[in-house]
């Protein structure tokens, strides 16, 4: 073996020795990165789908016969659809959270990989900022969709099964996703909201209702005995096993709403679990038409005076 051959055996251990930190610590810290980053993910996700489930599940006061109770407790009545709800809250929130935290873990690791083989991160950061600037403008509505509909989903201001008024559409919501709302109305129509179109919100399925029923009686009547066959037809409806636990409280008078051309108008109203108001109060008008026709209240119909003038100029 030459001097040549000698030394370039022996350089070669000399190189690996040089370049063993490039060989072996930069491969082994990034797989040590990479291996963090699936500890991480996984301890997250699996962190956020306990809060999830413990923050959806139903509470004490959904499960007792308390119809007041607010959110699911209002579908009560009908179990399937309260679970639904729950399933389709958590499962929103879970996959949006879930996403968050890959996305951010996920770039964590690739910068610091990027790091790791000497990759410059300040013209890469530059260039991302400007591209994710002119994606944000470009879908700043998309962008106020899905923000809007987490918040919706935070706050839980509805959700499938409740009766809700957005506006034009108004009905009950079939349902509710980061972007869009649906919502069939009475007609059977199947309205898609976007989320970030959704200005107000008003729920009836929330909390309690109230049966509010406008009762029109002639001007000859007593109110006297309106009120009393008013009231009388409230004590008789609370105690019907048919409507027990649906009226909240006695059915109270508010007295004379109006003095219409027609008649005197008696508000009568009564609170009611959600969602039932509706039903109590076609139920009222029929026990109401049937009281006062018992107590020989008259309940007007609309009068007019018609003049009709002939071909002589007189009228008749």
């Amino acid at each position: 073996m030459n001097s040549e051959a000698v030394e370039q055996a022996a350089a070669v251990p000399g190189w690996f020795q040089d370049n063993l930190d490039l060989l072996v610590g930069v491969p082994l810290r990034i797989l040590l990165i990479i291996l963090g980053a699936l500890i991480v993910r996984a301890v997250a996700r699996r962190a956020i789908s306990r809060a999830v489930e413990r923050l959806l599940q139903p509470s004490e006061g959904e499960n007792a016969p308390n119809r007041s109770a607010r959110g699911p407790a209002v579908l009560q009545r009908d179990a399937s659809r309260a679970s639904e709800r729950r399933q389709q809250r958590a499962r929103t929130i879970g996959s949006v959270l879930s996403s968050f935290t890959t996305i951010v873990v996920v770039g964590t690791a690739l910068a610091m990989i990027l790091d790791q083989v000497g990759i410059a991160l300040g013209p890469l950061l530059a260039s991302a900022g400007v591209v994710g600037l002119a994606i944000g403008f470009g879908a700043q509505s998309l962008v106020a969709d899905y923000l809007a509909g987490m918040l919706i989903m935070i706050e839980d201001q509805y959700g499938v099964g409740d009766v809700v008024d957005l506006g034009e559409a108004v009905g009950t919501v079939e349902s509710v996703g980061l972007r869009l709302t649906q919502v069939r109305d009475i007609n059977g129509g199947l309205w898609h909201i976007r989320n970030g179109e959704i200005q107000r919100v008003r729920n009836d399925s929330q909390d309690w209702a109230r049966a509010v029923l406008d009762v029109s009686v002639s001007y000859e009547s007593n109110l006297e005995k309106v009120y009393e066959a008013l009231e009388r037809t409230g004590r008789e409806m609370r105690k019907d096993p048919q409507f027990e636990g649906i009226l909240l409280e006695d059915p109270s008078i508010w007295g004379v709403q109006s003095l219409d051309a027609d008649g005197v108008v008696v508000r009568f109203v009564v609170k009611t679990v959600p969602l039932e108001q509706w039903a109590v109060t076609r139920e009222l008008r029929r026990r109401v038409k049937a009281s006062l026709d018992a107590a020989g209240i008259e309940i007007p119909f609309p009068q007019r005076t018609v003049w009709m003038r002939t071909d002589g100029g007189s009228t008749a």
